[in-house]
């Protein structure tokens, strides 16, 4: 008759007397499972051909080594458990903020990114950014104490506060930078033609234009946050 042992074993008799073990299924055994496992086949034992107890020390040396290096795993992955969580705890504090991580662009300027959001990829803290690609210098369009909204785009075609084209474009000695001429911008008309009485004035608020595509940054790697 087969019984159910300590260790989660089915141990039973044969028809010839024989003793025998159909399976274990603990997958986590200890020192004192192996101890007991020992008793048993010490019990079970050929008395002819007695067991080498210096195997059986060894072999239980090793069992004891791989506990304790067990133990050690856990504790090194708890570790890296709340370090992580510790840096994605300081990593946030850097979302909508502005970075710099020592890279630079082809003309040897350093990098700006602005932070969008956090991840941890591979137990690593990552920052996903945009990067700066440059500053654009804001206008309005000032009739006297009468202020309104303006812009333009990257090809200096002006557009008013309703977002529609003038037909006028605004000179542009770099992206998203207007040209100064005897300080006033320099505006010209859909002929081409320079307007020299405009009302079009720098509203002195700048804004970064990012790019489209976002970078995955280590959060390690940050050298500067603004």
């Amino acid at each position: 008759m087969a019984d159910v042992n300590s260790l989660n074993g089915i141990t039973g008799t044969d028809g010839y007397g024989n003793k025998y073990t159909e399976s274990i299924t603990n997958d986590s055994l200890t020192t004192n499972d192996f101890l007991k496992l020992m008793i048993e086949e010490l019990k079970l034992q050929d008395p002819t051909k007695p067991m080498d107890s210096a195997k059986m020390l060894s072999t239980q040396m090793q069992m004891s080594t791989l506990n304790a290096n067990m133990e050690m795993i856990k504790a090194l992955q708890n570790i890296q458990t709340a370090f992580s969580q510790n840096a994605l705890s300081t990593a946030t504090g850097v979302m909508g903020k502005n970075i710099e991580n020592g890279s630079t662009n082809a003309e040897g300027a350093l990098k700006a990114f602005t932070v969008e959001s956090i991840e941890v990829i591979d137990g690593e803290v990552m920052v996903v950014a945009r990067e700066w690609l440059y500053m654009h210098n804001g206008i309005a369009f000032k009739d006297g104490d009468d202020i309104k909204g303006a812009n333009y785009d990257e090809a200096g075609n002006l557009y008013d506060e309703n977002g529609e084209k003038t037909g006028q474009t605004i000179v542009l000695e770099g992206l998203g930078k207007p040209a100064i001429k005897d300080g006033k911008l320099i505006i010209k008309d859909a002929d081409g033609n320079e307007v020299t009485d405009h009302k079009y004035v720098a509203s002195g608020q700048n804004t970064v234009v990012v790019s489209d595509d976002t970078h995955t940054i280590p959060f390690s790697s940050i050298t500067r946050i603004f």
